[in-house]
């Protein structure tokens, strides 16, 4: 039987490219993409979806789709780039905080419908400029409009102005379980809803300026677990930590998962009664859970982003220190009218999922690059 496209025609593979900021520090991005990826494969089970991959992340090596490894992030390997658009013919390439002008204009001269995701102020300017509007399809801000902000009035009158691209939020990615599969982890781990305090620096430690922040959550979480916590710890181990396994041995309280598929995480999100978090895309996930959140800054840019979730009285802000860490924690959990009500703001802030905002646009791409063929 002949393939079949998303948008009806035999003898075509949908193909989606996604060029996403990798190297050795962070990954956001690449989780971003990857939760997009993921539902887009479900969505359309015939497509072809491609990486383009740092091989200095270390994420790369498992990268679950066919992937290119460039010596860095792709953003400053145009050739590269350019030869795998000619090659592979895209239908859609999704560029998250990466690309170049160049790579844009070879994606829009081979006929591949463009999108960029901007998740700082820097890359917003970025698509923001008229040369890069008129090359994009879409442009996908990564953070809910209270911490990413407004478009402002110059930004709108150059929308006006040239009537594309289209933008929108994407709020918080969150990955979803496989119906078939379930997510079990809950039992696997031998804990109830509600009863245990999670803790989870991100996948984006190592930060230049924050190169302490896992052993700083680690020794947080073994404090709280310590004091008679519940405590659950998904991360990656503190290098640095001589003697942590024999210390976990004898913490009953204690948890440690390492980790997680972005599914399980999510369903321990909805299920603690208090989560630590870095102030990334982990910090979104964790509010959108609806729980209530102890922020922690790993990066510069997280400041700010923290700051706001703050003033929105949907998370407290500690400082990068295991002392700070635990007093924050300690005063939410003895304090119970503080801890729901951050909690209950948070389930009430009504963040979208920005994995299905991101498929109804790519939906909306590809049945207009359809109808365009029919014409």
């Amino acid at each position: 039987m002949p393939a079949t496209s998303a948008t009806g025609d035999p003898q075509y593979a949908l193909r989606i490219l996604f060029v996403p900021v990798s190297g050795p520090y962070g990954m956001g991005e690449y989780a971003r993409s990857l939760a997009i990826a993921h539902a887009a494969s479900r969505r359309w089970p015939g497509a072809s979806i491609h990486f383009a991959l740092s091989r200095e992340a270390g994420y790369a090596d498992d990268a679950p789709f066919p992937k290119t490894l460039l010596a860095s992030s792709p953003t400053f390997h145009s050739a590269a780039i350019i030869g795998l658009l000619e090659n592979w013919r895209p239908d859609v390439v999704i560029f998250d905080n990466a690309g170049r002008t160049l790579q844009l204009r070879a994606a829009r001269r081979l006929g591949a419908r463009v999108v960029f995701i901007s998740a700082r102020r820097r890359q917003r300017r970025k698509a923001f400029r008229l040369r890069w509007m008129r090359l994009l399809d879409e442009h996908w801000i990564a953070y809910p409009e209270f911490i990413a902000g407004r478009l402002s009035v110059f930004e709108k009158l150059k929308l006006k102005m040239l009537g594309r691209p289209v933008v929108r939020y994407l709020d918080v990615i969150m990955a979803r379980a496989d119906a078939a599969q379930g997510s079990p982890i809950l039992s696997r781990a031998a804990l109830a809803a509600g009863t245990f305090v999670l803790v989870v620096p991100g996948g984006g430690t190592g930060h230049p300026g924050a190169a302490g922040a896992v052993g700083q959550f680690m020794a947080a979480a073994r404090a709280l677990a310590a004091r008679g916590v519940a405590t659950v710890y998904v991360g990656p181990p503190d290098a640095g930590a001589a003697g942590a396994d024999a210390v976990d041995t004898v913490l009953p309280n204690w948890h440690r998962l390492g980790p997680l598929p972005q599914a399980e995480l999510a369903e321990l999100m909805r299920s603690a009664r208090l989560i630590v978090a870095n102030g990334g895309s982990t910090l979104l996930q964790a509010i959108a859970s609806g729980s209530a959140c102890v922020a922690v800054p790993i990066a510069k840019d997280q400041a700010e982003r923290i700051r706001r979730c703050a003033a929105a009285g949907v998370a407290v802000a500690a400082i990068l220190d295991a002392a700070g860490i635990v007093r924050a924690a300690e005063r939410l959990l003895q304090n119970e009218l503080e801890r729901a009500a951050l909690a209950e703001r948070a389930r009430h802030l009504g963040l979208a999922d920005g994995v299905d905002v991101a498929i109804r646009a790519l939906a909306g791409l590809l049945e207009a690059a359809h109808d365009r063929m029919r014409v």
